[in-house]
């Protein structure tokens, strides 16, 4: 099914996406009788109500009795819980928020922040959308609970700017909920006080990684801190600040209702998967139904594409595809009964990243593909290390010399240099690695693509002479 330019505005003034999330064949939440709590704990909501955006309806649906156990417990408590689920971030790094939690500096008596990160630009990516435009309260419920467990005194949500809808959502749930005694001092009559804001980013995204977000939470220009000192220690204006998706912080309702024990047993469902909890998995390009679904970890690829996203669509065969979002390396139909999850996707060559699978058909030149997923990391670079700010341009040109025609022999190499060039350890942030992924692994899949077009260029003859020729020795 597609939409018109006119129903897709239509259903933006609604806060609706034109991802068409309400006319998916399967619903991101599973059929009402079997999305509980429990079962779908992250949108199970979204099977009795399209949105939930009043404080009423959301307590109706057991919202805020999280908080209210957790306030009866210590902090330290809720951080054990946290810690024993295992709850990794849903950010992409899959570092396990528990862990990140304990790391925070002990209190001093000074201000403690808790941030949101809710930037989300990663390319194929739109799950922390769903999460804010839908369901607000639950995201601010989840950022209580963590911020009584890391006596957090300050919180903030920060979001793309292009999030116009989830933002006035936000702000709207902060006001009534300030207005019931669920934000600010005291809150429910405990001891507990926290303040939160929303802060809209300007569309960078770098801002994705958490320090260059501080810096420019604070008003100063996005671009990353060296490290250590880790946020945790020295974070927004120097102090202990911890930061987590959207995603993450969402789990943790759930998990402080029904505890640690059944969120670890969540996967057990399909018994090949060992990480905790539930994930919204996604599906973009040309499938019959492109969107969410809240799954268990353990699912393969292959089930994501063809059982909950319909398949390809009609005269499309599967190329490859990114198991979650364009900074992670592109996959071949040989990988599609891989698992779903952080480890197993890692030992395939990947990253699972967001896990929002983008899918290329056989159709798709790999050469501007991948030259246009290098021209969004060029434009995105902060431009504060030379390697990242002038060696993504260089792979931009290569890349686009090859495409028009223009290419040399020998640039396929001089790009296989870059990747190694721009690699992890080598540039001041992740950004560059991030760019090299797709590039990398679409010369190792699909060289030939490339070679071709360099053989139309400069001719078999040229190309067989280089290959032949021998090194002068002195």
């Amino acid at each position: 099914m597609s939409l018109t330019v006119s129903e897709q505005i239509a259903r933006r003034s609604q806060g609706k996406a034109p991802s068409q999330l309400n006319e998916q064949r399967i619903a991101v939440y599973g059929d009402k009788a079997t999305a509980t709590s429990e079962t779908k704990p992250l949108t199970w909501r979204l099977a009795h109500h399209d949105a939930v955006l009043d404080l009423a309806t959301y307590q109706s649906l057991r919202g805020f009795e999280a908080l209210k156990m957790a306030l009866e417990q210590t902090p330290d408590d809720i951080l054990k819980i946290i810690k024993e689920a295992v709850v990794k971030g849903r950010g992409g790094a899959g570092f396990p928020a528990g862990i990140k939690w304990s790391l925070m500096a002990p209190i001093d008596g000074g201000p403690r922040y808790l941030v949101c990160n809710a930037d989300e630009m990663e390319p194929g990516t739109f799950k922390d959308r769903l999460l804010m435009e839908r369901l607000p309260f639950q995201l601010i419920e989840g950022m209580l609970i963590s911020a009584h467990a890391i006596g957090a005194t300050a919180g903030y949500i920060f979001i793309r700017g292009e999030y116009i809808v989830a933002a006035e959502r936000l702000k709207a749930a902060i006001e009534e909920l300030k207005t019931n005694n669920l934000l600010g001092d005291n809150i429910l009559g405990s001891d507990f006080s926290f303040d939160l804001n929303v802060h809209t980013g300007a569309g960078r995204y770098i801002c994705g990684e958490e320090t260059a977000l501080l810096n420019c939470l604070e008003g100063r220009r996005a671009i990353p801190r060296t490290k250590p000192p880790f946020p945790q220690v020295a974070g927004a204006w120097g102090r202990p600040t911890i930061v987590n998706n959207v995603e993450t912080l969402n789990n943790v309702p759930a998990i402080i209702l029904h505890g640690s024990e059944w969120y670890t047993a969540l996967p057990n469902e399909k018994g090949v998967s060992e990480t905790p909890g539930t994930k919204l998995f996604g599906c973009s390009g040309m499938v019959n139904d492109p969107g969410l679904w809240e799954l268990p970890f353990g699912y393969t690829a292959r089930e994501i594409i063809e059982d909950f996203a319909g398949g390809m669509q009609e005269g499309r065969t599967l190329k490859a595809w990114i198991p979650g979002g364009a900074s992670t390396d592109f996959l071949t139909t040989e990988h599609l009964d891989v698992v779903m999850d952080f480890d197993t996707i890692q030992k395939a060559g990947s990253r699972m990243g967001t896990g929002l699978i983008m899918v290329v058909d056989e159709q798709q030149d790999m050469v501007p593909l991948v030259r246009n997923l290098e021209i969004f990391f060029q434009r995105e670079s902060c431009g504060w290390c030379t390697p990242c700010r002038d060696g993504l341009p260089w792979g931009v040109k290569l890349l686009t010399a090859i495409n028009e025609g223009e290419g040399q022999v020998g640039d396929v190499e001089k790009l296989e240099g870059l990747t190694r060039d721009l690699w992890i350890g080598k540039t001041f942030c992740a950004h560059a690695p991030g760019a090299m992924e797709p590039l990398m692994s679409a010369i190792k899949y699909f060289r030939p693509e490339f070679d071709q077009k360099i053989a139309q260029a400069v001719g078999v003859d040229v190309i067989e002479a280089a290959a032949n020729q021998q090194p002068v020795v002195k």
